[in-house]
């Protein structure tokens, strides 16, 4: 009887492994093959930029005429991002405050109620 029931223990193991590789190769493949919804990751990211418009302090722009460059350094008050840093190849300010405001998705009069301009420092 003993031997019958070792006999029996050993002949499932194979069938047991068989069928879990077989189920879980299903079920993996159903997953994988699934598509998914990227509106989420969109949303996200409209929702970061909805909260860093309300979060912009202060707007520091060092041009350097010389080179045809500016430097941006926009202050946030966000928990993760404190500051941003850009180069621009713009000098006149009423086109970098246009570039500014379409870059941080803010109006022109807030991008010129922020800015601050500091002097060459050649």
């Amino acid at each position: 009887m003993l031997r019958t029931l070792g006999l029996v223990f050993w002949l499932s193991l194979p069938l047991i492994g068989l069928s879990f590789w077989l189920g879980s190769s299903f079920i993996g493949e159903q997953i994988l093959s699934r598509g998914y919804d990227h509106k989420k990751y969109l949303q996200a990211d409209s929702q970061m930029a909805w909260q860093m418009k309300k979060k912009i302090m202060a707007i520091e722009v060092e041009t350097l005429p010389h080179k045809g460059i500016s430097f941006v350094s926009v202050k946030t008050n966000h928990s993760t991002l404190k500051t941003m840093i850009f180069e621009f190849a713009i000098v006149e300010p009423r086109k970098l405050e246009a570039k500014l405001a379409q870059e941080l998705g803010l109006s022109p009069e807030r991008v010129k109620a922020l800015i601050r301009y500091q002097p060459d420092n050649q």
